[in-house]
């Protein structure tokens, strides 16, 4: 009776092979396309998160400057006037 039970056997470690075939290809074609994304991104000219956030930062400092100096400037103007 070791007949079928060898061909579960041999099926078992097809299957298994089968598996651990397509766990590769899968793992393989991410690389692949995270690389292609990479490389696509790199052609763009996109800034990055960092960059985009370091920008924000210094117009929102400036734009907050810019109002302290308005509001000197409006101090002084109605210093002169008055």
């Amino acid at each position: 009776m070791s007949g079928p039970n060898k061909f579960l056997d041999d099926m078992s470690k097809l299957m298994t092979n089968a598996m651990g075939v397509a766990q590769g290809a899968r793992t393989e074609a991410e690389t692949a396309m995270k690389s292609w994304m990479d490389r696509w991104l790199a052609d763009r000219d996109f800034v990055t998160r960092e960059e985009f956030d370091a920008v924000r930062a210094m117009a929102q400092k400036a734009r907050e400057e810019n109002e302290a100096l308005k509001a000197r400037i409006d101090a002084l103007e109605k210093g002169s006037t008055g």
